[in-house]
């Protein structure tokens, strides 16, 4: 895919950049009627200050164009957001020993949306690396009912709880999800552009895998300074 060539990630670690990040959702989600109007133009919670949270810019040709959230499944540390709406769902795969990967926050800036049509896909390639890099079983999509559609033409997810209310949400949201090992194959085969070498994964959310994290590691909640 061309446009690829034309797309840089960036996790969010500069004060500058999470804010540029915060008034990008906040336009979206206003924009879709998902929450009011505030004075600040800001749109964050506290899971953006969580040790398993990556906060993702995705920048084309140097400029933010959308922006994503990933949450890491580890034991010992706080659990992802999706499982306070769907604990029923989510706690017991948790508990269970499977790592799970839950993407939130998935916003574009209106003018790259049309500018970069493969945006969207794009910006989902990065949860999608994160399967394979920290070896998760399970990749959650908490999205509303009219957007499912696009995750089960692309990934195949299936549903596995009817809508809900999400915390900061004024419209509800279902939860669905895909077993990785299993889509692994025929996704990447559909879309070959997935695929990454663990150079370039490991640019993206380092080397170490899940090291950083401290339950696995034992060590503070210091991030790496690759990150």
């Amino acid at each position: 895919m061309r446009a690829l060539d034309r797309i840089e990630y960036r996790l969010a670690v500069s004060p500058q950049d999470r804010e540029r990040i915060f008034h990008l959702r906040y336009q979206a989600y206003l924009r879709e009627g998902a929450i009011a109007p505030k004075d600040d133009e800001r749109f964050t919670d506290p899971v953006d200050e969580l040790p398993n949270c990556f906060i993702f810019g995705v920048y084309a040709d140097g400029e933010l164009a959308g922006a994503i959230r990933l949450n890491i499944s580890v034991p010992g540390l706080p659990p992802i957001p999706t499982a306070s709406v769907f604990p029923d769902t989510v706690l017991p795969q948790i508990e269970a020993g499977r790592v799970l990967v839950d993407p939130t926050r998935f916003v574009a800036d209106t003018h790259w949306s049309r500018e970069l049509p493969e945006l969207a896909y794009l910006t989902l390639r990065l949860p999608w690396l994160a399967m394979e890099h920290f070896n998760a079983d399970i990749m959650l999509a908490a999205v509303r009912p009219e957007h499912y559609p696009f995750y089960r033409r692309l990934w195949g997810n299936t549903v596995v709880s009817p809508p809900r209310l999400y915390p900061g949400l004024a419209k509800p949201v279902m939860l669905s999800q895909l077993d990785y090992a299993k889509a692994a194959p025929r996704v990447e085969a559909l879309y070959p552009f997935f695929r990454a070498r663990a150079d370039e994964r490991a640019a993206i959310f380092g080397t170490s895998g899940m090291m950083w994290l401290p339950a696995v590691a034992g060590t503070s909640l210091t991030r790496p300074a690759l990150l």
